[in-house]
């Protein structure tokens, strides 16, 4: 294990995957801080015209409640994409580069190959989720919103946290497709499939029942007043996660490589 560690790690390091799916969440926090720069103050919202309109269409409260779960159903919603083209990467790539037979033929055992990317994939998707904390609380910090309390940052930054892990478990799935497609397009595929679904089933009112859908009804998509996800749906994300990685660690373990 600690070897097949290792190996993920420098191709990692040596991709510039983590740098480009850090500016994406960048790129989201600036943005929800834009929102709330917007919304401090109306006037100012109307006189940005089209842009002020989407900020006022966001639901989102012009204070610190309201910025953290803004931030976490961005998280919710582009988790899903995000994490899910992480894990596509760290399984399909060994096709796309032809070095799966290469790989497995190392003194390592498959299992133990897979262990480590599933492990890499949750601790990236942590890391970003993090990263995502600290940008909110620096951005909400220059921007001076109002309502700040301990028990208001926390239960935000448990959320924004929360989220992102929930996103990050349901990416199982998609390394199973990238392993069967043998491939990133496939995956890719799938993925769009099911960020799809999750959509139109939560519109439906059965989110709740969806697996997918339970990370951006978590952090609040939905709107204030809505249930959130019962222990049903959280049990569902779990199953779902732990189906989507021993799947694919049996199809590793089972499976004839050629390529």
């Amino acid at each position: 294990m600690r070897e097949a560690l290792w190996s993920e790690l420098l191709k990692i390091r040596r991709s510039r995957l983590p740098w480009l799916t850090t500016l994406a969440f960048t790129l989201v926090a600036v943005v929800c801080g834009l929102f709330m720069f917007i919304l401090t103050d109306p006037a100012r919202a109307r006189a940005l015209g089209l842009l002020g309109d989407k900020a006022q269409l966001s639901g989102a409260s012009p204070d610190w409640p309201g910025y953290l779960a803004l931030l976490a159903q961005a998280v919710g919603v582009g988790g899903l994409i995000l994490y899910g083209i992480t894990a596509i990467w760290l399984f399909g790539r060994e096709f796309s580069d032809r070095t799966a037979t290469d790989l497995l033929a190392l003194p390592t055992s498959r299992t133990a190959i897979v262990a480590a990317k599933f492990t890499l994939a949750a601790l990236w998707a942590l890391l970003l989720a993090a990263w995502v904390c600290v940008l909110g609380l620096l951005i909400g910090a220059a921007l001076g919103l109002p309502g700040w309390t301990a028990s208001a940052g926390v239960h935000g930054l448990v959320r924004i946290v929360v989220t992102g892990a929930l996103s990050s478990l349901l990416t199982t799935p998609l390394a199973l497709a990238a392993s069967l497609g043998r491939g990133y397009l496939p995956a890719v595929g799938v993925m769009f499939v099911i960020v799809f679904t999750a959509q139109v089933i939560a519109a439906l009112g059965f989110g709740a029942y969806f697996p997918w859908s339970v990370p951006a009804l978590y952090a609040g998509l939905a709107g204030p007043g809505q249930d959130q996800p019962g222990p049903l749906g959280f049990a569902l994300v779990l199953a779902t996660a732990a189906a989507g990685a021993l799947a694919t660690a049996a199809w590793w373990r089972r499976a004839d490589h050629t390529r």
